[in-house]
């Protein structure tokens, strides 16, 4: 890695481990930026074989006492663990906006859609009901019970650093589970900050741990014998790594991967709210979202009228350090803004109609910031790069298309399937195209269809793979096993023998 002389006043990050702080043996390190300035404030750990080995350790002992914990006492520590996380969101907001770039609006947002599902969790005890038949034969009852996993890894991404570990860990804990995190190293302090959080709820020491490094932690966990479950969220080529290594060493395996959502806009629409929602969509946390809406698809006939609609409303973006009054923050790194820089040349020499550059723009923040403005390409074909690759930056693509059926097909194709939208006000081609979308979440008038807490978050194809989303009931599902029970209680336990497969009379 690129080494930074930032002298020894720099803070280290360290990993959380049955209940306290630990800088591990890892001799490792990685800069954590500050987006906006393009300074180097923290080091944060990586770990060893040693620390991964450690964790697990951890996870594993504390399961023995926690999956035996009454459903009572996991319910108290979610809700004081809810209310210490809203009493001091904002001092998680500012660690986020410090880290990733994100605007302190937006990170507010992303912790409160987190806190959904921790809300979701506290209902655990309703969610793990089992059914119960009586006499389903002659003195024989049938229950069903849903029992805990043991530890589980859950990896998550730079771009949600709060939102994302939530649709997972808070499952799996209210479950019955032990939870190891490892979150990524570009944005790592928020996931120290839940362990303390938690730590405060009064969550036993080991239930919840925090590893932080790179593809070392990440394969060390998924291949760990004792983790039984892995949560991923990533690009599409990690995502289907993930899945293959974890399934091959035995595990369930959740990966969800990355995307290519489109927005249609039928020539019915109210053009206004559709280019007010393409930029919303698109720009919102400088394009870094996995639901982001990078391409909208516009029937010929309203096109130019959309696109005049969606520079005008582009003009009016801030774009500035997060901490102050913004629409949009900077990319998180260095590397990721050249790469995004990259997608624009590219997408010029392929032939795009580039309406707005976001290359060189003016911003509210310092000049050493990881900067790109919103970008507009018009005229995009479905072969070029900027709409074959998931460009994960404010660059938005418009393609024309002459029907809604060209449309649909258009999305159909796409080797993505997480999430698409359309705008229109007829009310029988959103019936349609709910019904024959390929994808696993659907907008209809909503650009960003995040799905709340109490339902499941996932997509369809390249978009994951294992065949369980992220929270809501597939979420309880994923972190729980079912066991069927068949008991009997005769009057008299002198039974004889019976050699025939059992029947129910």
């Amino acid at each position: 890695m690129e080494k930074v002389n930032v002298g020894s006043d720099v803070p280290v990050v360290g990993h959380w481990i049955a209940g306290a702080l630990r800088m591990g043996t890892g001799e490792r390190t990685g800069d954590v930026y500050n987006p906006a300035t393009g300074d180097v404030t923290k080091k944060v750990a990586f770990a060893a074989a040693s620390d991964v080995n450690d964790a697990v350790a951890a996870a594993e002992a504390a399961f023995a006492t926690w999956r035996t914990s009454t459903l009572a006492q996991r319910v108290r520590i979610l809700f004081a663990f809810r209310q210490l996380c809203i009493d001091r969101q904002d001092e998680l907001a500012a660690i986020i906006t410090s880290e990733h770039g994100k605007t302190l609006d937006d990170a507010a947002g992303e912790i409160a859609r987190g806190l959904e599902v921790v809300e979701f969790a506290c209902g655990i005890p309703h969610l793990l009901k089992g059914g119960f038949s009586e006499g389903v034969s002659s003195n024989v009852d049938v229950y069903s019970l849903r029992q805990p996993l043991g530890p589980v890894a859950i990896i998550s991404p730079f771009n949600f650093p709060a939102m994302v570990p939530c649709w997972f860990f808070p499952v799996a804990i209210a479950a019955g589970n032990t939870v190891v995190l490892k979150p990524s190293e570009r944005d790592p302090s928020a996931a120290n900050w839940f362990a303390e959080r938690w730590a405060e709820a009064g969550l036993p020491a080991g239930v919840f741990n925090v590893l932080h490094g790179d593809k070392t932690a990440v394969t060390g966990l998924i291949e760990h014998p004792a983790i039984k479950a892995v949560s991923f969220v990533g690009s599409t080529p990690v995502a289907h790594s993930v899945y293959e290594l974890g399934t091959k060493a035995g595990k369930r395996v959740q990966a969800l991967g990355g995307a290519k959502n489109h927005m249609i806009v039928l020539a019915d629409a109210d053009l206004n709210q559709a280019a007010n929602a393409a930029v919303s969509a698109g720009f919102g946390s400088a394009g870094e979202r996995c639901m982001a809406i990078s391409v909208v698809v516009v029937v010929d006939d309203v096109a130019d009228a959309l696109v005049a609609k969606i520079v005008e409303t582009m003009a009016t973006l801030r774009v500035g350090d997060g901490r102050r009054s913004c629409d949009m923050g900077p990319l998180v790194t260095k590397e990721h803004l050249a790469r995004v820089a990259g997608y624009v040349e590219r997408g010029v020499s392929e032939g795009a109609d580039l309406v707005v550059d976001g290359r060189g723009i003016a911003v509210d923040g310092a000049s050493g910031g990881f900067w790109l403005g919103p970008t507009l390409f018009d005229r995009v074909t479905p072969e070029m790069t900027i709409y074959t690759d998931e460009i994960f930056g404010p660059v938005l693509s418009i393609i024309r298309v002459p029907s809604f059926d060209a449309a649909m097909n258009l999305v159909n194709a796409n080797a993505h399937g997480n999430g698409a939208a359309i705008f229109t006000g007829d009310g029988y081609a959103a019936r349609r195209f709910q019904s024959e979308i390929e994808v696993g979440m659907v907008g209809i008038n909503v650009p960003i269809p995040v799905p709340v807490s109490y339902y499941s978050f996932g997509g369809w194809k390249n978009s994951l793979f294992g065949d369980t989303h992220a929270h809501g009931t597939e979420g309880v599902h994923f972190f729980t096993r079912g066991k069927v029970v068949t008991s009997r209680w005769p009057e008299s336990s002198h039974q004889g023998l019976d050699f025939a497969f059992p029947q129910n009379a």
